[in-house]
């Protein structure tokens, strides 16, 4: 089922324009940084400028309601998931295929653009402008959230039979999730929920990662949301197996 799943999205015109859309928008973020450099001389490495141009936030929250809105909400509008639902395979079995060629989909698509850091070492013949911890934490934070997004993205689709409010639904909950991270920015220090703030903050994650610095409370935090979201779509799916 996974094998079956993870073809779908490359047999499927949808999921090359994706992969378009990141390998462009990332390269555009690379561009940005590097005229930047070009501009005037910073401290920060190159992979903390890519990851922190004003684009990216935009662009990255929207790709989880691309690569997720399809799961279970095409399967039970065109009437394939009572099938699959009453096939000898346990629910389970279903929610974790889905999930996990979401999430390997969503894996596949950061290789250009590690292919495109590199390149910037390969054309210019020049040591890179980062350091490897600054490009481990990066793509360690990119993996992290992509999985509890990716889980978030795959419940909202177990809600309903439309993509299109799916994907609604996915982007809304990222977004309110995003802006949870500016709480401390707007009402300050001073309140004692503070600290949860600066825990849950996605911005604050990708801000330390991105120097190089590893924490373990992000990946405590994501995979414990990843491990709850993927609970609750369990036992929304079952919910309809059984009632079927």
């Amino acid at each position: 089922m996974l094998r079956k799943e993870l073809k779908g999205y490359f047999l499927n015109p949808f999921g090359w324009v994706v992969f378009a859309f990141v390998t462009a928008m990332q390269g555009a973020a690379l561009s940005t940084a590097m005229k930047g450099f070009r501009d005037s001389p910073r401290q920060d490495s190159l992979v903390w400028a890519v990851f922190h141009t004003p684009l990216f936030w935009f662009w990255f929250l929207f790709i989880f309601p691309l690569i997720t809105m399809r799961t279970f909400a095409e399967e039970e509008r065109s009437g394939t998931l009572e099938g699959l639902l009453t096939a000898p395979v346990r629910t389970w079995q279903v929610v974790l295929s889905k999930y996990g060629a979401s999430l390997l989909f969503y894996i596949l698509l950061w290789i250009p653009t590690y292919i495109q850091f590199r390149m910037y070492e390969w054309v210019t013949d020049v040591p890179p402008a980062y350091a490897p911890g600054a490009m481990i934490g990066a793509y360690s934070v990119i993996f992290l959230m992509g999985a509890a997004f990716t889980a978030i993205g795959c419940l909202a689709s177990a809600l309903t039979s439309s993509q299109i409010i799916a994907g609604l639904l996915t982007i809304g909950l990222l977004v309110l999730q995003y802006f949870l991270g500016y709480v401390t920015v707007i009402w300050g220090e001073s309140f004692r929920a503070a600290p949860l703030f600066h825990y849950i903050s996605s911005q604050e994650h990708l801000h330390y990662f991105t120097r190089g610095m590893l924490d373990t409370r992000p990946v405590v935090y994501y995979l414990s949301v990843t491990i709850f979201i993927l609970f609750i779509t369990y036992q929304v799916v079952d919910y309809r197996r059984w009632r079927r």
